[in-house]
């Protein structure tokens, strides 16, 4: 028997969405409005002439107003003008979060309506089938819960049928409370009038006595738009509902094209924070140290737009003799050797793109279709570990819910029907490459001991047959046996979510949705079309898996989710509210931080949410006061939008809203200025108003910033001037290095740091936080590595590669090689390119580091050196408490230092009365090296206390010992001591003035 969900009314969110809608009609009086419904002239239909009923409204334009407005400003929203509000055309909205109750909300609504004024006659509008079926199975859902809330009032609700046309009659004539569901394809195009063809709403209709659309514009309905942005997003969509003739439209969303007259906002933010949805959990599998095989081709779409060509992915050869991998748009005749500049690609010309059979082919005789993978990790593996993770979620889950009654689901969405079923002549079904791999995961996952002993202790489901556990909602059509033509069999297909044959599929899916959430069901697993996305919004969803090809169709992250947000209910019906329950676990093939990202983007796209940002009616709902009732008085949209310009014109936000850093400074430091005087309660809730948008970004303290400026009495002084002469002059160097002795060097090398970068799949898993600041992770992020047994049969020239890119030649790299290890030639064979590549970098900064040994430098002339004005025109910038020391003794009144241990040297120089004077170098300052340019720290002028002065430059490090340095800093402070003393100057390695004092 199937469970029947239970209906909450009592949730404090949804009452306030009703009352927001409830309270635009506040003071209306119950009436009742009537209108002829004549007979039909075809007297055998038996229909005789009719009283119509009819909403009617009689509040005045002035009350309209002052009720929105009553309604905006407790809700803390923008407040609407008295233009905005037009009675001849009302328009109001309500944004609620996928997953909150908001079918609940205006079905609600409805019966609210008629409770307190007397509307009788409502369409509801949406934009698709699929949101249609859903509307209709709510009702069904809802219908006993309303008649216990509202005392069994009688109604009717139906869908518009074009072929029933007595139900548009009985809704005009009915005395009692009708609500027609109607999608907009289905009279929208009756509206066109230069298109329309049947017309069946616009024309007289003789077996019902009227013209269709007639009797609807009679009853003066109320309106209740699902989906606005899609509903009614075109002129002729929008005229198709004005056409209607409402009393008033409500449009209902989570993602507003547009706010008109917003009444109520519950929010993606307000419903995560407010634990009203599952909270996001992801969990990342993507590859790494990816490998090739010889060439790797990718081909991810085929297309005939302006002209038939391929998209496909295939590692290149940048300017910098690295490779990488890049979509490139290919056509026929293209040769991917040229395009790559890569040997392994040589022959790979293409000779047909065949749009019909989906694959494009090469000269050579191989082939690749779409979704396909050419020498490299089989896309099918990671399909693999994806399904594999979601059992894995899915049966933990399972482990910990069972006993509590809650039945787990997880949904897989796949845009090509194939993968998961395939027939053969006769019809027979057989597993695609999903349902197969699927079957195969589940089966070697379910006998883990943390499974087998503890799933199911009430459930008799553990040892059932794989089959029964999974099952797929696709839409299906007829088609002939081989053997019999007149024979049938009812096959899966693909589909785009709009069509005839997806109706059935939908009422399916929502057929099903109660006994898919008992446990007398055994399916748990659910396969489904990514173009069906909007029928799924199971509450008992736990994971969602998006198993996408190549140049699939498209599915938003947010779409994703949302089919698996709502809250979940045990097998009484009752939703269960508990944090630690309320995870719904989404495995993609993305990064963490992709993820996080793509997500974020979409909320603000889809939402117009602005993380970080302020609005002008921000502080609307700040409670200033309690009348004499005891009812809050708000601070109100006028303070509200002072507050807004006056942090405007102190810089706090950026014209758009955005905050800045000097308002979170000012929010830290506790000076936030208001503009005016407020109580102490109203100033702490517009300041936590303000924390709950701005994040918690790193804040630089506006007040601790200083514009450096020349200490003049140090900078124009002989002193300093003699400094500067011993350091400024320019050099060239040259070397000198023995060839062999570089080969054992990048041997010994390449055997003591060479790594196995062998193709690995990165598994990363966080829950997400989700603020007004901004989406992050909520906690720890877990992550584990699995490494892939990739066999690579192609070897490329690595001979000629390594020539090229090292300027080496053929036979030193020979010897080279030799001298390897036996295991470091074996990561030759795990991953090629990333071995190759290594091997460069390693040679080259070899080849860098041995030229430094024999390294010498030479002034280049009187005329070539550092000119001492340049740091006049130095503007410096810099924050008093970060690394920033106020100086006596250098060319700028405070020394702008990188590093702690730079701080401390600073502060020494201060303090000894042995430095007479100093300088950090300007960043300009570069002496040339093998190993890039090097940019030293201080100059300095040493008074030993005799008339002897030392003039010479010091390099700050956290040691002075040359084996705890890093090699290329090594070689760089070994070319700046070589540069210095071909100058006639010195340098020195110090870490304390101590370090100082011993090289004197």
């Amino acid at each position: 028997m199937a469970m029947k969900i239970q209906f909450e009314g009592n949730l404090s969110y949804q009452q306030d969405a009703i009352e927001a809608v409830i309270d635009v009609f506040k003071g209306q009086e119950k009436l009742e409005s009537n209108f002829t419904v004549l007979a039909p002239t075809d007297q055998s239909i038996g229909y005789a002439a009719d009283l119509g009923y009819a909403n009617k409204l009689n509040l005045l334009p002035k009350q309209l107003v002052e009720n929105t407005q009553a309604i905006q400003l407790r809700n803390g929203l923008r407040i609407s003008t008295p233009q905005d509000i037009d009675k001849n055309d009302l328009h109001f909205s309500i944004e609620m979060e996928t997953g909150t109750g908001k079918t609940y909300v205006f079905t609600r609504s409805i019966f609210e309506m008629h409770k307190r004024y007397g509307f009788k006659k409502f369409i509801i509008v949406v934009p698709s089938v699929s949101i249609r079926e859903g509307i209709n199975k709510s009702l069904q859902l809802t219908d006993e819960h309303f008649k216990q809330v509202f005392e069994n009032v009688p109604y009717k609700y139906f869908i518009y049928d074009s072929a029933n046309l007595s139900q548009v009659r009985d809704f005009a004539t009915s005395d009692q409370v009708r609500i027609m569901i109607i999608n907009i394809q289905a009279f929208a195009q009756d509206m066109d009038s230069e298109k329309a063809t049947k017309r069946i709403l616009l024309d007289y209709n003789d077996k019902l006595g009227a013209i269709p659309i007639n009797l609807l514009q009679e009853t003066n309905p109320v309106v209740i738009v699902d989906e606005p942005q899609t509903t009614i997003n075109s002129p002729l969509q929008k005229k198709s509902v004005k056409n209607l003739n409402p009393l008033a439209v409500f449009r209902f969303s989570a993602t507003h094209r547009e706010k008109i007259n917003l009444l109520y906002k519950f929010d993606a933010i307000d419903a995560y924070n407010d634990n009203k949805v599952k909270k996001i959990e992801v969990a990342s599998i993507t590859t790494k140290n990816e490998v090739s095989d010889g060439a790797f081709i990718q081909c991810i779409n085929i297309s005939n737009k302006s002209g038939i060509k391929a998209k496909v992915t295939i590692d290149i050869k940048g300017k910098n003799g690295k490779v990488s991998r890049a979509n490139k748009d290919v056509k026929l005749g293209d040769d991917l050797y040229e395009i790559s500049k890569l040997d392994q690609y040589f022959g790979y010309i293409i000779n047909e793109i065949n749009i019909e059979l989906d694959y494009i082919s090469f000269v050579n005789g191989k082939l690749t279709q779409t979704g396909q993978t050419l020498g490299g990790v089989d896309d099918k593996e990671i399909k693999r570990k994806l399904i594999a993770k979601t059992i894995e979620e899915h049966l933990d889950k399972e482990v910990k819910l069972n006993p509590r009654g809650i039945k787990v689901l997880s949904l897989f969405f796949i845009d090509t029907v194939a993968k998961y079923r395939l027939y053969d002549e006769e019809g027979n079904p057989r597993n695609g490459d999903y349902a197969q791999i699927f079957e195969e995961e589940y089966a070697r996952i379910i006998q883990h001991p943390k499974y087998k002993l503890s799933l199911f202790k009430e459930v008799k489901d553990v040892n059932i047959d794989v089959t029964e556990v999974h099952k797929g909602y696709f839409s299906s059509d007829k088609r002939s046996k081989k053997s019999n033509v007149k024979e049938k069999f009812e096959a899966f297909k693909d589909t785009s979510g709009t069509v005839k044959a997806d109706e059935d599929t939908y009422q399916l899916i929502m057929k099903d949705k109660e006994r898919l959430l008992s446990f007398d069901s055994p399916v748990r697993f659910i396969f489904s079309h990514t173009a069906l996305k909007e029928g799924w919004d199971n509450p008992n969803v736990f994971q969602i898996c998006l198993l996408k090809e190549m140049g699939g169709s498209e599915i938003s992250r947010r779409q994703e989710i949302g089919r698996g947000l709502r809250i979940p209910v045990d097998q009484t019906g009752n939703r269960v509210y508990d944090e630690n329950v309320n995870i719904l676990t989404t495995i993609v093939n993305e990064s963490f931080t992709e993820f996080v990202e793509g997500y974020q983007k979409e909320l603000t796209e889809d939402t117009g949410i602005k993380f970080g940002y302020l609005a002008l009616e921000s502080f609307n709902t700040i409670v200033n006061d309690f009348d004499e009732e005891d009812e809050p008085i708000y601070l109100g949209q006028d303070e509200s939008n002072k507050l807004y310009k006056h942090f405007i014109e102190l810089g706090y936000i950026d014209a758009k809203g955005k905050i800045q850093d000097v308002l979170k400074q000012a929010i830290k430091d506790g000076v936030v200025d208001l503009g005016q005087e407020f109580s102490d309660d109203v100033t702490k809730q517009i300041i936590n108003r303000i924390k709950e948008v701005a994040g918690n970004l790193d804040i630089k303290n506006n007040q601790d910033k200083v514009h450096i400026k020349l200490n003049k009495q140090v900078y124009l002084s002989d002193e300093f001037r003699a400094l500067w002469d011993s350091i400024k002059y320019k050099t060239v160097y040259k070397v000198e290095f023995d060839s062999n002795e570089l080969i054992n060097k990048c041997i010994e090398s390449l055997n003591n740091n060479l790594r196995n970068q062998q193709a690995k799949i990165e598994h990363t898993k966080a829950k997400l936080a989700v603020d007004q600041g901004g989406i992050k992770a909520d906690g720890q992020v877990k992550n584990y590595v699995e490494h892939l047994n990739f066999q690579v049969n192609h070897l490329p020239d690595i001979i000629t590669y390594l020539q090229n890119e090292t300027d080496l030649t053929r036979k030193s790299i020979v010897r080279l090689l030799k001298g390897l290890e036996p295991r470091v030639i074996n990561y030759f064979k795990s991953n090629p390119q990333a071995f190759i590549e290594s091997c460069i970098e390693v040679i080259n900064l070899q080849k860098r580091l041995f030229i430094v040994d024999g390294i010498k430098y030479e002034k280049i002339g009187e005329k070539e050196f550092y000119d001492q004005k340049k740091i006049e025109e130095e503007d410096l910038v810099g924050y008093l408490s970060k690394h920033l020391v106020v100086s006596s003794k250098s060319a700028y009144e405070h020394t702008l230092c990188d590093s702690e241990v730079e701080v401390n040297l600073a502060q020494e120089f201060e303090a000894s009365d042995n430095i007479s004077l100093y300088t950090k170098l300007p960043s300009w300052f570069k002496v040339p090296t093998p190993l890039g340019t090097y940019n030293p720290d201080w100059a300095i002028l040493y008074n030993q206390g005799t008339e002897e002065q030392l003039y010479f430059v010091t390099e700050s490090k956290g040691t002075v010992f040359d084996e705890h340095l890093r090699p290329i800093e090594k070689g760089k402070i070994h070319c700046g001591k070589e540069h210095f003393k071909s100058i006639g100057s010195r340098m020195i390695v110090a870490h304390t003035i101590d370090d100082v004092y011993s090289q004197m």
